[in-house]
């Protein structure tokens, strides 16, 4: 397996609006296990978003764009409740199959919107914290620029992008660790083409550019920060 380049011309198979919708609910379900495993987001909660919510004197409003099933928001809402801070968070996805899922979950202190960045600022919203899991991967050149801009633009403080970091270990250790959770899902063949079409760190960082950082908060992981200008 070549992974010495992003492979931007494979597609997901959940991403295809006619794909089996059982194998889609199971593969949505089963998200909430691999990203408490894999995608780091207890750690970031720990060293960069507690202390952005703490600072407030007012519940934080924090938006997930690309929620998908809600299971970062579900996870980021416990941490946040667990530690007595006041915060309220808003997944935005625009796909209404990953919408319903998520509103199906009932998680408290959330909401879920069926519509993208762009529709968010249209009707004005601002959010404190802008947040996204596994979105940037499948963003081309422009779109990729389009969608930095615009979580910026939502944002009054900061803005956290976490995705893959695109290497043959990664690749390796994935393919064998998600054989238990595959059965009855995309996870494993979308799983492994989301590595091969994911960024390296300085690949990241220079399509990016300031006043963005990246940094790789945990193993095989990217968390590309900036700063907000709501």
């Amino acid at each position: 397996m070549n992974l010495s380049a992003r492979d931007e011309q494979l597609r997901e198979l959940m991403d295809d609006p006619d794909c089996d919708p059982q194998r889609l609910h199971a593969t949505l379900r089963r998200f909430g296990i691999v990203n408490r495993l894999v995608a780091g987001w207890g750690r970031v909660y720990r060293t960069r978003l507690r202390d952005v919510l703490s600072r407030l004197d007012r519940p934080a409003r924090v938006l997930d764009l690309g929620s998908g099933g809600g299971d970062v928001i579900a996870h980021l809402a416990g941490l946040a409740a667990r530690d007595g801070l006041r915060a309220h968070f808003t997944g935005a996805d625009p796909d209404p199959r990953a919408h319903q899922m998520a509103t199906s979950r009932q998680i408290p202190g959330a909401t879920f919107r069926c519509a993208d960045a762009e529709e968010l600022l249209r009707r004005g919203d601002s959010f404190d914290v802008v947040i996204s899991n596994h979105v940037i991967h499948h963003l081309g050149a422009a779109e990729l620029q389009t969608f930095i801009a615009a979580s910026r633009r939502l944002a009054t403080t900061t803005v956290l992008h976490g995705d893959i970091a695109r290497g043959r270990l990664a690749y390796g250790l994935f393919a064998v660790g998600i054989t238990p959770l595959a059965p009855g899902t995309f996870l494993r063949t979308d799983g492994l083409r989301s590595i091969r079409r994911s960024h390296q760190r300085a690949e990241l960082a220079a399509a990016l550019g300031t006043p963005w950082s990246v940094t790789q908060p945990t193993p095989f992981r990217l968390l590309a920060q900036g700063p907000g200008l709501g």
